[in-house]
């Protein structure tokens, strides 16, 4: 039998176990640990990215000690730089390599080679694996090509595996908020709440409301989170043109800021640290009566799951004031008709 063979048997024996793995800490380690047995190595580390920290982050590991494992993050920007540019990165001697820290700590550990392979979802990478063997080791082009392929095998299980979780969340997120909604009809307490919880829920930087004045000139703001006042004075214009797709019914995505001429107030948004945002009406029936705009500290893409939920949050909030507002005139047609009945009974 081949080494080619043992690689594909194993790889076809992997996909399966992905597929039946119940949880997401279930699903890392068996990517560690199918990188070890599979490539006879000493230990494997599954690094995941943190966005906001630009760190790549220990998530799983086998066959390393706890005290290894809590080393330092790994600094994302430089690691994603050399990984574009070769595919892999091999490290014969991890002990001497100038490319590497903490010899010390790898000779102690029993560290020899390491072999880093990017763990991607689309093109976007999302981690990083690395395997560790305990003899020096040089990496033959199979061996890189399997780890390769078993990267982006659990990349695809990772990215799988959280979908699925997500489906779950915002299902239970727009039932949750839809029931904080309609649990009130103080108008500026559904739509104060809706912000705050909204910005909890999805992990956004700060969330407004505006409703279009009796003029339909000016968007009056009516509830927000996270935002300062100087910023808040700034961004009540209808005239932008985020504001004016918004107000035609449209939904507007800014995943930079810094880059997208859409936007008008570059400054001020680098200056409140706001670097991405969704825009989108809220609506009466057929009728846009104000904007909710919401905004994120980091760059992001937002999925159509995501959108959506907040397009059907806008939504909601619509259908909220339109109840608010109706309880309040009946409230007024009550008072009135009393006032009148009792004006009635006093010519008796």
């Amino acid at each position: 039998m081949t080494r080619e063979t043992d690689y594909f048997k194993s790889f076809c024996r992997i996909s399966k176990a992905f597929g039946t793995a119940a949880t997401r800490e279930e699903l890392l380690n068996l990517i560690v640990d199918n990188a070890i047995s599979s490539m006879g190595g000493k230990a494997a580390c599954l690094f995941l990215a943190d966005e906001r920290q630009d760190l790549f982050v220990p998530m799983a590991q086998a066959g390393l000690s706890d005290k290894y494992l809590h080393a330092n993050p790994i600094k994302a920007r430089k690691i994603v730089a050399a990984l574009d540019k070769k595919g892999h990165l091999a490290f014969l001697d991890a002990t001497s390599d100038p490319r590497l820290e903490n010899h010390e700590a790898k000779q102690t550990e029993g560290i020899a080679s390491l072999l880093t392979v990017p763990v991607r979802v689309e093109n976007r990478l999302i981690g990083i694996l690395t395997l560790y063997t305990d003899v020096r080791r040089e990496f033959q082009p199979e061996e890189i090509d399997f780890l390769c392929a078993l990267a982006d095998q659990g990349g695809i299980a990772i990215e799988n595996n959280r979908l699925h979780r997500r489906m779950h969340k915002n299902a239970m997120m727009f039932l949750e908020l839809s029931t904080s909604i309609n649990s009130s009809l103080d108008i500026h307490e559904i739509l104060n709440n809706l912000t705050v919880n909204i910005c909890e829920k999805l992990g956004m930087r700060g969330a407004v409301i505006r409703l279009l004045d009796d003029g339909q000139e000016k968007l009056k703001l009516v509830a927000s989170h996270g935002l300062s006042d100087e910023f808040l004075e700034r961004a009540r214009t209808t005239t932008t043109e985020t504001a004016q797709s918004a107000l035609k019914g449209e939904t507007t995505i800014i995943s930079d800021i810094s880059t997208d001429n859409r936007i008008s107030f570059k400054t001020a948004m680098k200056e409140e640290g706001i670097v991405s945002m969704i825009v989108t009406p809220v609506m009466v029936r057929e009728k846009v009566i104000g904007v909710l705009r919401l905004y994120s500290d980091v760059q992001r893409q937002y999925p159509d799951d995501v959108i959506m939920m907040v397009k059907a949050l806008a939504h909601q909030g619509g259908l909220a004031i339109q109840n608010g507002s109706m309880f309040l005139q009946l409230e007024k047609d009550k008072k009135s008709l009393e006032e009148d009945i009792w004006s009635h009974r006093s010519w008796f």
